[in-house]
């Protein structure tokens, strides 16, 4: 059996219990996507797991975009400490 290596990624939000805030959620899509990408790699074929990885992202998506549009600053360091790319515009 293989095992992959995951860092987690944590951050001050962690500790302060605030779940809700959308840096705290999007940190944590980025965890379980990355855990996700590692596992697709050995498994294939794992056609749920796709398609639990295509929502997570869709999600991700969705919180990164709300976030762009009410504080500008903060998507931009959220995305930089990620190492994320930054998501287009229309």
């Amino acid at each position: 059996m293989i095992k992959n290596s995951f860092s987690a990624i944590f951050f001050k939000e962690e500790n302060e219990d605030n779940k809700g805030s959308v840096e705290f959620q999007v940190v944590s899509f980025t965890n379980r996507i990355r855990k996700l990408t590692s596992h697709l790699e050995l498994h294939k074929k794992d056609y749920l797991s796709q398609r639990g990885l295509r929502k997570i992202l869709g999600k991700r998506q969705r919180l990164l975009a709300y976030l762009s549009k009410k504080n500008r600053v903060r998507y931009k360091e959220l995305i930089g400490q990620l190492e994320i790319r930054e998501t287009k515009k229309n």
